[in-house]
């Protein structure tokens, strides 16, 4: 039987590489066995861009500095969400390496920009040391270029416009130093606007040194990343903007009511107007409301049966004991919520306007079933074929929308 479905898969991928450009493919009528061995291959052989991991941050959390070795992800890594065989299994070509800058750096002048400059060089550091498996990228050709290569591109974004400090010129320095977008704000207001984490909103919205940060951000061909901020940030960002933005790391909000970090339709369908792409974040907070409260429930659980019977998280009995219990009482999200999201941006603003955008690495134990990490990406290409996605439009959201804001901005800048 197994050999029966390889054969039926095989033919199938056969027959849709033969299918002429006017004739689509139905694979809503194949067997899941079908469409996964398809999305596989459709992974494999399109450019697909995450627009945003957290890898850096991940080696600087785990002690890797410039002095040190550094965390060596172009072998299989036992923790975290992504390394190069996990990366070339589910087909991820270029994953944005968040350039992550802490909220509390914002207290400190200069330490901000400090640990920016610290998480590029690290970043560098990574395809100096491994070029046979990774390569900076700076622009779509570049991507293209090293994806013909079998190279994982290492395009960067700055998570948290705080790297700028309060020097306007940092926007071109950073252009300079590799950056691709600057997501303005973070956990906390910061000098460029206000943050949808924040209670605090001492700018209403953007300040006037945010409204320059933008200007020249489209002046040196830095695309603007509106996850993290406020709905009024948001809107001021917009009104400012030349070129189409991006959100690097969001989700709808209509599926987390009061979650203001997500995006509201009025929002998503603004953005789509002015042309930009929102890339879905694949964190269990993010995609599913039920999933805090879940989560909480089974932790909650645990700790009260570590107490009850005088074991500590070591414990190899309260392991096998944590694992069992969590499976049977799973409290993630499955790849399906994840498509849901995908299917409301695509309902409200059409196909051109959503991406990948997973946060690995960045999210913890919260991701999705069937999504932990970043050999899984088939799982999701194959949801979306089974709700009638063409393979026209899985490569829009791979990459081709996101590479369209891109190149408009460059575009813009070279003016």
């Amino acid at each position: 039987m197994k050999k029966y479905l390889s054969f039926l898969a095989f033919a199938a991928i056969l027959s849709s590489c033969q299918t002429s450009e006017n004739t689509e493919v139905d694979y809503t009528q194949m067997s899941d066995e079908e469409r996964l061995e398809i999305a596989k291959e459709i992974a494999q052989n399109t450019i697909m861009v995450d627009g945003h991991v957290d890898l850096p941050y991940r080696m600087k959390v785990g002690g890797f500095t410039l002095q040190r070795e550094i965390l060596d992800v172009s072998v299989r890594t036992p923790d975290g969400n992504f390394d190069f065989p996990r990366a070339k299994e589910g087909g991820l070509d270029a994953p944005f390496m968040s350039i992550y800058i802490p909220a509390g750096n914002q207290q400190i002048p200069g330490a901000s920009k400090a640990l920016a400059d610290s998480l590029i060089l690290m970043t560098e550091r990574l395809a100096e040391t491994f070029p046979d498996k990774f390569a900076m990228a700076y622009s779509p050709a570049d991507v293209e270029a090293n994806f013909a290569k079998g190279l994982v591109s290492l395009p960067m974004g700055m998570e948290n416009g705080a790297g700028l400090e309060d020097d306007i010129s940092n926007v071109e320095y950073f252009h300079q130093r590799g950056i691709r977008y600057i997501t303005l704000t973070h956990g906390k207001a910061n000098l460029i606007g206000d943050s949808s984490y924040d209670s605090l909103r001492p700018h209403g919205g953007l300040s006037e040194y945010g409204e320059q940060v933008v200007k020249e951000m489209n002046r040196v061909g830095i695309m603007v990343d509106l996850s993290h901020v406020s709905d009024e940030t948001f809107k001021d960002a917009l009104a400012i903007t030349q070129v189409p933005v991006i959100a690097s790391h969001s989700s709808a909000r209509k599926f987390t009511p009061g979650f203001e970090r997500n995006m509201s339709d009025e929002l998503i369908q603004a953005m789509a107007k002015n042309g930009g792409v929102m890339m879905i974040n694949f964190g269990g907070s993010f995609i599913d409301s039920a999933y805090a409260a879940g989560s909480s429930k089974v932790r909650e659980h645990l700790v009260n049966y570590m107490a009850e019977n005088n074991l500590s998280r070591s414990d190899s009995a309260f392991r096998a004991y944590a694992e069992s219990y969590a499976a049977a009482n799973n409290p993630f999200p499955s790849v399906q919520k994840v498509a849901d999201h995908i299917d409301h941006v695509v309902n409200l603003v059409g196909i051109d306007h959503v991406g990948f955008g997973s946060d690995f690495d960045g999210v913890g134990d919260s991701l999705p079933t069937g999504l932990k990490d970043v050999s899984m990406f088939p799982n999701l290409i194959a949801e979306l074929l089974k709700r009638g996605y063409s393979k026209e439009d899985i490569e829009k959201i791979c990459y081709k929308n996101i590479f369209r804001v891109w190149q408009a901005v460059e575009d813009y800048a070279k003016k």
